[in-house]
């Protein structure tokens, strides 16, 4: 076998500007604010974003489908602080399985929010508003879909804010932004709202 007289240069990419890097830095920033949050990765699979994030004081849940939480279970077993949820990412029941809303909760969803219907996106959205006060949820979706997605979805979003890479782009309007929404502080949600 002879080689190639052509040497492939060896590019690292950079990890901020990568829609993961995106997501790790709301993560960060939130849970340096809330260090003792919850992080809610929804439909994460084997990602290994506790092992990037971890503080040593938050707690991480990972909400995938049965046969995906099965197969996270055997290869990365569940941990004091970290756990596997087995129930649909895009369904409600999850919700119950957060310790302690009110140590702040911020939750992820790569990919998901994209894959959802406009409404089912909506109800998501507002599940997580109404539940979690003060928290937060990181999604990438094009422009046009995050702005039909958080249009009157619900009176408890309080902000909403493209989490912006460090250098530029080129953009289309198709292209997936990642977004990060907070939540307004509920009185009526589960447990203490504020610190």
């Amino acid at each position: 076998m002879h080689a190639l007289p052509y040497r492939i240069p060896r590019r690292r990419a950079r990890p901020e500007t990568g829609a993961r890097g995106l997501f790790d830095a709301a993560v960060r920033a939130y849970v340096a604010r809330r260090p003792e949050a919850t992080v809610v990765a929804l439909g994460e699979g084997l990602g290994t974003g506790f092992w990037r994030l971890d503080n040593g004081r938050l707690t991480w849940l990972t909400v995938a489908s049965p046969e995906v939480a099965a197969v996270r279970r055997m290869l990365l077993p569940d941990g004091p602080r970290r756990r596997t949820v087995a129930c649909a990412p895009a369904g409600p029941g999850w919700l119950d399985a957060v310790p302690d809303p009110c140590l702040g909760v911020v939750v992820t969803a790569p990919g998901l929010l994209r894959r959802l219907s406009p409404a089912a996106g909506r109800a998501l959205l507002a599940a997580c508003a109404a539940r979690f006060g003060d928290g937060a949820l990181v999604f990438d979706a094009p422009y046009r879909r995050a702005a039909a997605l958080v249009a009157g979805a619900h009176p408890l979003l309080a902000s909403v804010r493209e989490v912006a890479p460090r250098s530029g782009r080129f953009r289309t309007p198709w292209t997936p932004l990642v977004y990060e929404v907070r939540f307004a502080l509920n009185p009526g949600a589960r447990g203490r709202t504020s610190r």
